[in-house]
């Protein structure tokens, strides 16, 4: 399957928010899924193929798998992915778009990385309300499901990308919906803190 323009936004908007999640899963999906003949990228994109660049991301995914699911540190994992993930997204995206004039392509990286960034910080928000939490199931679940979600994305986005771009909006309506939730929890964290010292 290739990717037609018309097909390019949705396709964006969904690996976009992935890599918000995972940028590391997304690139080594994409990569891999390229590479057996699931989803021709476009030219610009074709550096994903390279085993170099599918065993590195493999390799930071693994890495990631394990960080991510250790309480407290989670939070600084995530904390320097914030310089990671949305940048990511915006190359990803630049790239996919290269068949578009420059503004476009300028713009689709912009969207791309908003998009990551937003998913990101929902993310890292969500670990900062569950890493508190005494036991160690919430966390390692919640890490799972993200890890899951962005590998099942990316794939979605090759076959489906109109319904994958919709789950993606969901995800985003999600984190501005519970952002206020998030807030007010980690207030009451902080406070609590506080008290204790």
């Amino acid at each position: 399957m290739s990717l037609r323009t018309i097909q390019l936004t949705p396709f964006l908007v969904a690996t976009s928010f992935a890599a918000g999640l995972n940028a590391y899963a997304t690139v080594a999906t994409l990569g891999l899924l390229a590479r057996f003949g699931v989803i021709s990228l476009p030219p610009r994109l074709s550096l994903l193929t390279s085993w170099y660049v599918v065993g590195a991301c493999t390799v930071l995914f693994s890495i990631e798998f394990v960080a991510d699911k250790i309480p407290i540190f989670d939070l600084l994992w995530n904390a320097l992915h914030t310089f990671v993930r949305p940048p990511i997204a915006a190359l990803l995206a630049y790239g996919a778009a290269s068949r578009l004039s420059p503004g476009m392509q300028l713009l689709s990286a912009l969207v791309g990385g908003a998009i990551a960034l937003a998913a990101h910080g929902g993310k890292t928000a969500a670990r900062a309300v569950v890493t508190p939490s005494p036991e160690p199931v919430s966390n390692f679940a919640l890490s799972m499901g993200e890890d899951g979600i962005a590998v099942f994305l990316t794939w979605f986005a090759t076959a489906h990308p109109y319904w994958a771009a919709v789950m993606a909006g969901l995800g985003l309506v999600a984190v501005v919906a519970t952002f206020k939730y998030v807030v007010r929890t980690l207030r009451g964290l902080v406070q609590g803190a506080e008290q204790v010292l």
